[in-house]
């Protein structure tokens, strides 16, 4: 396929002479505020309803919580051995930056509408209106993200700071151990976004160091943090108070700041558009590498001719991510994007065995131990297991919806067996966007 390119100085691209390619921008500090500001988002103030409900006593649902922040080690340590993901589709994640974006709007206006519910229309304004803003953001500068994300993940930490004294939380006459996986589903979605640091590896500073790095020290901090949060949950609000609420934040704030709580709200949506740019960022990086090896259009592989940002790829997901805003139901995107989550999640770390089951002597900066990998890919498959179970019907939504990435991989990777007009055309709308974008193909390989 011809794609418009620029011509090199002295027949040889090199860097620092002006050559469009990713630049290393993301130090570690950066990149630890990235995975922990993709981690802490709505899901700490809505998971630990279904975390208590599902494991029967308080004390129990701590060590879950910490469980769930151990197995996210795992999987991250994992993603970081394989170094790259695989399997993902183009519907997914949109889907999870519009359930984001959606947790962002209805926080932000709820107390202004209070005891009311704010209207649904303003809620899904402002979820657009924050999708819109966030990706002009990521197309202007990388820098400026960067600094963006660590900005919002130190107000994340203030958010989400608070702990009071502990008192007694064990007690087994609810307990019932059928309902554990379930808890573990709702514990994990809040810690869910450590893979995220996989799609950016080209441009991390000094990768082979800093990732493994990163890892540790973001999924620590995010652990000891949540296991606080629920201390601090669990010591002001009784058992039935913390499953009678829709919004434990808000009602932990409710009794402990009184008229200061007004501010819990603001805080969280905070932490939602923090999690929403660094969503943002990243999975554009995955459809920049995507359409680098043919498994999406070409166009996404290329890069801003000034700002050296993956414009298209960051365009391409505004799109889905507003119709699925359009969509309104939080809760139900919610089930039908998990799904697919955790099972491509754990076909990854499954490939990551098979790998080095044909490959045990290849060298590789970084390796984890077989074990890890083991324990994680038999979580994952257990909770896709769990689910088809529990919620059948969101469940084979989401299948659905996996399938329909199909037709976009016989387009992009299969074109060749397309009708000629077709693909002449297909040629021509790629030409065209280059030079409405002012994009063309990275000139030196980052990879």
């Amino acid at each position: 396929m011809k794609t418009l390119q620029s011509p090199p100085r002295n027949g040889v691209r090199k860097k620092g002479d002006g050559a469009v390619y990713l630049r290393r921008k993301i130090t570690l500090f950066r990149a630890i505020s990235l995975i922990i500001g993709t981690i802490i988002g709505s899901g700490i103030f809505i998971s630990p309803k279904g975390v208590l409900k599902n494991s029967g006593n308080v004390g129990l649902s701590l060590v879950i919580w910490v469980a769930c922040g151990l197995l996210s080690m795992c999987g991250a340590l994992s993603y970081a051995d394989l170094a790259q993901v695989y399997v993902e589709f183009v519907i997914i994640r949109p889907g999870v930056s519009a359930i984001v974006a959606l947790a962002f709007g209805r926080y932000l206006i709820e107390h202004e509408f209070s005891p009311c519910q704010a209207p649904t229309v303003a809620v899904r304004l402002i979820s657009a209106m924050a999708i819109i803003i966030l990706t002009a953001l990521n197309c202007w500068s990388v820098s400026w993200t960067a600094n963006f994300q660590t900005a919002f993940t130190a107000m994340k930490m203030v958010a989400i700071g608070r702990t009071e004294n502990f008192q007694e939380a064990f007690d087994t006459n609810s307990l019932a151990l059928d309902k554990i996986p379930l808890a573990f589903y709702s514990g994990m979605f809040a810690y869910s976004g450590w893979f995220h640091l996989n799609f950016i590896t080209e441009e991390i500073v000094n990768p082979e160091r800093n990732i493994p790095i990163t890892v540790i020290v973001s999924m620590s901090v995010v652990t000891v943090c949540y296991l606080l949060t629920n201390v601090a949950y669990y010591t002001v609000l009784t058992t039935s108070e913390v499953l009678g609420s829709d919004a434990v934040a808000v009602s932990f704030a409710d009794q402990t700041l009184g008229r200061a709580s007004v501010v819990i709200p603001f805080l969280v949506a905070v932490s939602c558009i923090g999690t929403l740019n660094a969503g943002i960022f990243s999975t554009s990086r995955m459809y920049f590498a995507g359409g680098r090896e043919g498994h999406f259009p070409p166009l996404f592989s290329m890069i801003h001719i000034r700002r050296h940002t993956p414009l298209p790829a960051l365009l391409s997901m505004v799109p889905l991510a507003l119709a699925m805003v359009g969509v309104g139901d939080l809760y139900a995107l919610l089930h039908v994007c998990s799904f697919a989550r955790w099972l491509f999640i754990g076909l990854v770390t499954f490939g990551l065995m098979v790998h080095r089951y044909r490959y045990p002597d290849r060298p590789q900066p970084f390796k984890v131990p077989l074990i890890i990998p083991f324990i994680f890919t038999t979580m994952c498959l257990f909770i896709v297991g769990m689910s088809l179970y529990s919620d059948p019907v969101n469940t084979g939504i989401g299948c659905a919806i996996t399938l329909s990435g199909l037709p976009v991989y016989y387009v992009t990777v299969y074109k060749w067996r397309l009708p000629r007009r077709w693909r002449e055309t297909f040629d021509l709308l790629t030409l065209k966007l280059q030079v409405l974008m002012e994009v063309i193909p990275q000139e030196i390989p980052t990879y």
